[in-house]
């Protein structure tokens, strides 16, 4: 029998590089709980309880670190760059960006893998990814549509003109023809946008508008019988089952013979006035925004250059602002910003591509 006694191991102490990590953990938490008390001072009502809550959560996730830590816990690090992006694009634009920069840190959390970090606060950590994912989604809703027609309209501009341009400019013709064609496409092109924006904004008002039913139709409810009549059949026809719309016309009737004239309800479209925007302001700011776009391609024939240095540098030029363009959208949306930025860059270059091997092929057969 062996009577020699268990001695508890000592504890394991953490490498340098582990405390580094753990230390990144906790300035990440910290600045987490002060974005979101940062943002929940902007907000109201619900959205500022629920911002509230993430922030202690994060401040309960602090202890954790702090307890593994101990000592070390007072040495301070700079967080990782998507929580300082957070915070920096917090300031500087809006909840939105926050919200949408927070989905993603939340969601990229390294706590699953990551044996120092308990099951309960990796499950915090997805949960945490949901609410502001739900948040998120509620500030992508309050995006107008006009900011819709600036982020599209921009990109169009640069895309359309950096093709137009490359393929005049490999066919060979000369500065002024090329300038000449760039500020043709940017008008053109921009008055189109316009146009399509306001027809395309309108028409959707016009369409809301036809499912609001007639105000004056009110008057005529106290006169219906309320045993027989065909008010059921609106609700039947705005898709009530019969039992349902039978119940919910005759309180409707009943309602009106009290002299309360209730409305008859809007057939639901799904589509927000507030999130459609107007169709003057949508097709000025796709005017405008296609024209800042499609200026872009044609900065280096209106200082004069020409040849390959102007083509290099047009191209350049627009790449940055692609990125910039498809970077922004990746962001809202609450995916990784790179993936799309890399993907609009493809996109845009793959079309100028396109047109300037044609030019080639032009000044090849005409020359």
């Amino acid at each position: 029998m062996n009577n020699e006694s268990t001695v508890p191991d000592e504890p394991h102490e953490p490498d340098r590089r582990t405390i580094r990590r753990w230390q990144r953990y906790l300035a990440n938490e910290r600045l987490e709980e002060r974005v979101y008390r940062d943002l929940a001072e902007r907000r109201s009502g619900e959205d500022r309880e629920i911002l509230l809550a993430l922030a202690t959560a994060e401040s309960r996730h602090q202890e954790h670190w702090i307890d593994l830590l101990g000592e070390h816990a007072e040495k301070k690090r700079a967080p990782d760059l998507i929580t300082l992006s957070l915070a920096f694009l917090g300031r500087l634009f809006g909840s939105v960006f926050v919200l949408a920069l927070a989905q993603q840190s939340e969601t990229s959390s390294p706590y699953d893998d990551d044996e120092a970090a308990s099951a309960e606060m990796a499950a915090d950590e997805r949960i945490h990814a949901e609410v502001v994912r739900a948040l998120a989604a509620r500030s992508r809703a309050r995006l107008s549509g006009n900011f819709r027609a600036a982020v599209f309209g921009a990109n169009d501009g640069l895309v359309s003109n950096l093709a137009l341009v490359l393929g005049v400019g490999a066919a060979g013709v000369g500065n002024h023809v090329i300038l000449l064609t760039g500020i043709s496409g940017l008008l053109a092109g921009a008055l189109s946008m316009g146009a399509g924006e306001y027809i395309s904004v309108r028409s959707q008002r016009e369409l809301l508008d036809a499912s609001t039913p007639d105000p004056e139709s009110r008057h005529a409810l106290a006169d219906l019988n309320i045993d027989a009549n065909e008010l059921a059949l609106v609700f039947r026809a705005r898709g009530m089952d019969s039992p349902e719309a039978d119940a919910r016309a005759h309180k409707t009737i009943a309602a009106a013979k009290n002299q309360k004239a209730p409305q008859l309800p809007a057939l639901d479209s799904g589509v927000d006035r507030d999130e459609l925007g107007t169709g003057l302001g949508a097709a000025l700011s796709s005017f405008g925004f296609f024209s800042s776009g499609a200026l872009i391609p044609i900065l280096p024939y209106i200082v004069g250059m020409s040849g390959l240095p102007a083509v290099v540098l047009s191209a350049g030029l627009v790449g940055i602002a692609l990125l910039f363009t498809g970077g922004t959208v990746g962001l809202l949306s609450g995916t990784a910003p790179g993936p799309r930025a890399l993907r609009q860059l493809a996109i845009g270059f793959g079309a100028a591509a396109v047109t300037y091997l044609l030019g080639l092929l032009f000044g090849v057969s005409t020359g």
